[in-house]
């Protein structure tokens, strides 16, 4: 790991004259962690909450407000720069009931429905929205390696970004410039999906799920937050980026460095069945994956700070040389 990947990932941003951004999921895990890189660099945050808005905010130019997701008012939008849309329930909470598929596809896509009918209506209007997706878009796809011109799988969580993707390039239709942000497995401090997979590591229990030989498509977070810095920059960037770092991992080889780094075995595997039995059709999340790769992030330019699994584990994990 170099400062230089982070000066390259985090420069673009740094160039343009300070603005205004709106995050919709501004106080989950990748948002505050964007909030915090746009405030620190004099950037004007607001993050919309459904919750009472807190009352110590620090720095003065980060506030948060209180909307309704379901009926936003454009008066937040109005003379804004641009919108960071990263709303959405957890997808890995528990077993996927028909009830919590319906508020996975609800948070995803009713959201941002609303949210875009709502800068159609405000005047001036932002300049670019970068609305959160997944790599679940593609699918499970095996050994294949896939970009961002590969098509969408047919699965539950793939039929729901496609929704989700398809309500935000709505926007493009009245001159807002579109990003769809594919998140990997987001790796960071203090959240996140590795904060409840770290646990069975800990007392000795960790190890791969099924065969292990499931692909997992990652990111560190600090590099999550410059790709979506990037996205708003970058005038010429239209549609999806995979946000991914850029070498994807076998299930068992995560399982094996994450025990190395944490001086914990890692050999004793969860079967399949198992999962299935106790998650349902939500064990799909972990059984399943996809070989995915940021080609349009490398042919922008951007080098990420953490592109090796063991230096993000470790940063995440509070592990660092």
């Amino acid at each position: 790991m170099s400062d230089c990947g982070k000066e390259a990932g985090m420069g673009f941003w740094e160039e343009v004259n300070l603005v205004h951004v709106v995050i919709t999921g501004g106080k989950g895990f990748v948002g505050r962690a964007l909030s915090r890189h746009l405030a620190d660099r004099g950037h004007r945050v607001t993050v919309l909450t459904r919750g009472a808005p807190d009352v110590k905010i620090a720095p003065r130019n980060l506030e948060v407000v209180r909307w309704n997701p379901a009926l936003p008012d454009p008066a937040l939008f109005t003379g804004t720069d641009a919108i960071v849309n990263l709303a959405g329930e957890s997808i890995a909470l528990g077993r996927w009931s028909a009830e919590a598929k319906q508020r996975i596809l609800s948070s995803r896509v009713d959201t941002t429905r609303a949210l875009v009918n709502a800068l159609q209506a405000a005047d001036p209007r932002p300049r670019v929205l970068v609305s959160a997706s997944a790599v679940g878009y593609y699918g499970d796809r095996g050994n294949e390696d896939l970009n961002e011109e590969s098509g969408p799988g047919d699965d539950f969580l793939a039929r729901v970004c496609v929704a989700w993707e398809a309500e935000a390039r709505a926007a493009g239709g009245f001159g807002v410039r579109v990003v769809l942000a594919r998140f990997g497995m987001v790796l960071g401090p203090g959240g996140g999906l590795l904060s409840r997979m770290i646990t069975p590591f800990r007392l000795g229990l960790g190890g791969p799920l099924g065969s292990g030989r499931q692909w997992m498509s990652w990111v560190h977070l600090e590099d999550a937050a410059a790709a979506i810095m990037l996205a708003l920059k970058a005038d010429r960037l239209h549609g999806p980026i995979n946000v991914t770092a850029p070498h994807p991992v076998r299930n068992l080889e995560f399982a094996r460095i994450m025990g190395r780094i944490l001086g914990r075995p890692s050999f004793l595997p969860v079967p399949a069945a198992a999962l299935r039995l106790v998650l349902g059709e939500m064990a799909d999340l972990l059984l399943t994956g996809q070989r995915v790769f940021p080609a349009r992030l490398k042919a922008l330019g951007f080098q990420h700070r953490f592109s090796n699994l063991a230096d993000a584990l470790k940063d995440a994990l509070g592990k660092s040389d």
